[in-house]
């Protein structure tokens, strides 16, 4: 049966397969110590499913194993951004991962009942209550690294991860053991906030990632340089990571470049009305955040890189029916030494309802002069 699923998981298009015994992970020490620590920020959702992370059986009742899967989706290099652009991790370039790993989650559990009709079977791509990395390694796909991501010594970390629980007992694969970080510190010392403390610990508050596409609030003003370009995501401890400098592309079709995703165009985003938005980005990782937080994050972009012809956007931002994004187009709007962003600045002043917003506002006419002396 494990012979079989797995030669069904490979022809289905995954990478890597591997079998473990349905047990506590691995590891949950460190989820209660992350928590405690208060790096989750405001991802309420583990908290509230910290008891179902302790074993299998809260995602599947009766499941004796997990056929832990990897999908390759490194496709074309990253070109980098230019004035008025802004980059998305690569992981979110195509079509929602999750619908393309559902699809062959769905066919890999009929071929299982197929084969075995007495099994009990349920496929999951990162939504349900499940270390999914700890497993992983307890099934040999791979090793966590110190950028708290799963390493595996042929694709890196460029992969997604996916699991099938089943009532079945399966053959298991060796646990993965060996720690092939060794002294390399490069993701440590290249994250642009600081977000990676110390080896495979994160504190996902500082963490570009966590705050383009978790937090659905202001970006806390300390980190917003640190964001640089990035609007979706951040790649910069997977790109240092040696184990990652191997070529070896993805074939499916479904994880390429959307147009104009590699990078993508910060300006044209805040033209963006809420149906506009959903026209372009359904069926993408941008649709997870909603267009608040992307156009928050465009704004921020923006005003990291202050170029003049990102001026009539941002002025365009500071009316726009979301108190997040007039909040951060009047922020980058304080990034620019123009008189008439100050002007801009100071008619919003006196309508703005939001306090939010107007704290926003006075903080950016303050930073203005000294916008000036950096550019003088």
């Amino acid at each position: 049966m494990t012979t079989l699923l797995k030669d069904e998981a490979r022809r289905l298009g995954f990478d890597l397969t591997g079998a473990c015994p349905a047990v506590a992970p691995p590891g949950l020490d460190g989820l209660h110590r992350w928590l405690a620590a208060g790096y989750a920020g405001r991802m309420e959702y583990f908290a509230r499913r910290l008891e179902a992370y302790g074993h299998p059986r809260h995602v599947l009742e009766g499941v004796r194993s997990l056929l832990v899967l990897a999908i390759n989706y490194r496709t074309q290099p990253p070109q980098p951004a230019e004035a008025g652009q802004g980059l998305v991790s690569r992981y979110a370039w195509g079509t929602d991962y999750h619908e393309t790993l559902r699809q062959r989650l769905d066919q890999l559990a009929d071929f299982h009942r197929r084969q075995a009709p007495q099994a009990v079977v349920r496929g999951v791509v990162d939504t349900a209550p499940l270390l999914e990395r700890q497993f992983a390694q307890l099934a040999g796909l791979g090793w966590i690294g110190k950028n708290t991501l799963l390493l595996n010594q042929e694709l890196g970390s460029w992969f997604f991860l996916a699991v099938l629980l089943t009532s079945e007992e399966l053959v298991y694969d060796e646990p993965a053991v060996v720690d092939h970080c060794g002294t390399c510190r490069a993701c440590l010392d290249a994250c642009p906030t600081g977000a990676l403390v110390d080896a495979r610990r994160l504190d996902a508050r500082r963490c570009i990632s966590y705050l383009t596409i978790e937090l659905r609030e202001p970006i806390p003003p300390p980190l917003r340089p640190g964001q640089g370009d990035w609007l979706l995501g951040c790649d910069v401890c997977q790109e240092v990571c040696p184990w990652n400098h191997r070529e070896r592309n993805s074939s499916e079709p479904s994880f390429e470049p959307r147009p104009g995703m590699n990078p993508i165009d910060l300006a044209e985003l805040l033209t963006l009305d809420d149906a506009a938005f959903r026209r372009r980005f359904r069926h993408t990782p941008l649709m997870r955040p909603k267009r608040g937080a992307v156009l928050r994050s465009a704004a921020i972009a923006l005003g990291n890189r202050p170029e003049a012809a990102a001026l009539p956007p941002l002025r365009a931002g500071l009316d726009d029916a979301d108190p997040l994004v007039r909040g951060a187009c009047a922020w980058a709007l304080g990034r620019f030494a123009e008189d008439a962003a100050r002007e801009w600045l100071r008619r919003r002043q006196e309508i703005e309802p939001d306090p939010e917003v107007q704290r926003e506002i006075t903080a950016a006419l303050a930073a203005v002069p000294a916008a000036e002396g950096r550019r003088a």
